[in-house]
């Protein structure tokens, strides 16, 4: 698939928020289409303390949620750990690893924050922006404040940071920690936990997710062994 890689990364902190700074109003919260995906995608990255990165991108047929394509990118990540500016520590391998699939889906599921991020813009308002397709941050662990969904699944609960409603936790298994769903781009945020919730027959993660994970930790564990 084509995405919008940009000519030179910044190297450091100001450059990096003058880049969100940028992008930040191109984020479109709504759906302007009917939500038909019938193929969505997975991303995710794991990196290790040398700094080599390994990015996954795994396509799921949407209805029955078979793996249609998978792919593997690996990089080298050279930007600084600074809070809320780690996505341009996987950026550049996650497009590559992108760029690799020859199917463009019709969504895409990051493993990280959309607009629930402090600067109101995470990975996933990224990723999307430069993919130009329907995008959904969904997070393990939490920017913001919430009160906890009830316990069945399906339950949410506003996300809110600086009293602005940037997200939901949603109960994806009954009695299990929720996870954290934003928007990233292309979507708004009753599709997108529809969508998630779509995902998750099984487990806390969505599919897309939860087979990138297992794909970027065992390309990261080929690459040091290589």
């Amino acid at each position: 698939m084509k995405v919008t890689t940009p000519a030179a990364w910044p190297v450091d902190a100001d450059a990096a928020m003058a880049v969100q700074d940028e992008l930040r109003p191109l984020v479109d919260p709504t759906d302007p289409r009917p939500a038909d995906f019938r193929t969505v995608a997975g991303l995710d990255s794991a990196y290790d303390d040398s700094g080599v990165v390994a990015a996954a991108a795994v396509v799921l047929d949407a209805g029955t949620l078979e793996t249609i394509e998978s792919a593997v990118a690996h990089g080298t990540a050279t930007f600084p750990y600074v809070p809320g500016l780690l996505a341009f520590r996987e950026l550049p391998t996650t497009l590559a690893v992108l760029e690799k699939l020859s199917t463009t889906p019709d969504l895409l599921i990051c493993d990280g924050q959309g607009l629930a991020h402090p600067r109101r813009f995470g990975l996933a308002c990224h990723v999307g922006i430069l993919a130009g397709i329907p995008t959904i941050g969904v997070a393990k662990t939490v920017w913001g404040a919430y009160t906890e969904p009830g316990r069945e699944r399906g339950a949410a609960t506003d996300l809110v940071i600086d009293g602005e409603v940037v997200g939901r936790a949603l109960r994806t298994r009954t009695d299990v920690k929720p996870v954290f769903v934003s928007v990233g781009h292309l979507i708004d945020l009753d599709t997108a936990c529809a969508q998630v919730l779509a995902l998750t027959p099984h487990y806390r993660q969505p599919e897309t997710t939860r087979r990138a994970d297992h794909l970027c930790r065992e390309a990261l564990r080929a690459a040091r062994t290589s």
